[in-house]
């Protein structure tokens, strides 16, 4: 068995994917993978699946879908051993190792920096490329989100953005700027604020003899910043602005090359 977060909730048992079409008993096999291996309480569990105010049998309803969520999983253990197992006062459900798509996603970024820190750029750029296939779309996608799960979802958003910006450097080390300048355009447009790719586009222009544009950049970048946050760019920013206007090298990767 297996499951899928880093898009819509999926259960994987054999070649098709099942999904949950209520969306309560979705919404309850979400925050149990959000916290899974620990124990969700009953309470915990009527705050996610109704963020206002549940209704009067609200935790016999919980008990109902947890009988529900059990058949779907086809748990044949008892109650207090299968996957989804009884605790006081709660639920655990026990995925086992690498059952969870996010756990390997984890897992292929953390290989992608070892490769990096040896300088297997290559490696790492497969890696990293091979971790971001994992998304379908973004985290939970289509579950009504309350509060664990939306937590969890935010900082699976962040791990996805960190391996963005990983396979970035691993290109930009690899000398490969002229095929890496339209997906940093199309970062900084979902991502105005996010300095770093604002930096590496930056770096990437330049060495494609593209100084004016790099300059553009950092001007669009500190216009979203002082106009959205009332903050002026980094200091890492400003340095890139000065090294592209002096012409100083490095800036942070090599010359443009056709580095595969």
């Amino acid at each position: 068995m297996r499951y899928e977060i880093l898009g819509p909730v999926r259960i994987v048992d054999g070649a098709t994917p099942r999904t949950i079409a209520a969306p309560k008993p979705e919404t309850l096999l979400s925050a149990l993978l959000a916290r899974r291996g620990q124990l969700l309480t009953v309470d915990q569990i009527v705050a996610e699946i109704w963020t206002d105010a549940g209704p009067q049998r609200a935790k016999s309803t919980v008990h109902v879908y947890v009988s529900r969520l059990r058949a779907m999983l086809g748990a044949p253990g008892p109650a207090r051993t299968g996957p989804l197992a009884t605790c006081a006062g709660g639920y655990v459900l026990h995925t086992g190792p690498d059952r969870l798509d996010a756990d390997t996603f984890h897992g292929l970024v953390e290989r992608g920096r070892a490769g990096a820190r040896a300088g297997r750029y290559h490696e790492a750029a497969e890696v990293y490329t091979s971790a971001l296939d994992l998304w379908r779309g973004p985290a939970y996608a289509g579950v009504s989100l309350g509060p664990i799960v939306r937590a969890h979802a935010a900082r699976l958003e962040a791990s996805r953005l960190e391996c963005l910006e990983l396979l970035v450097e691993a290109n930009l080390a690899l000398g490969r700027h002229r095929e890496t300048v339209a997906r940093l355009y199309a970062l900084t447009g979902e991502y105005p604020l996010h300095e770093n790719f604002a930096r590496h586009l930056m770096v990437a222009l330049y060495h494609c003899g593209r100084r004016g544009d790099a300059l553009a950049v950092y001007r669009d970048t500190r216009t979203a910043l002082r106009e959205l946050l009332g903050l002026e760019p980094s200091r890492a920013l400003r340095e890139i602005q000065h090294a592209v206007l002096t012409g100083a090298e490095p800036l942070g990767a090599r010359k443009d090359s056709m580095a595969g």
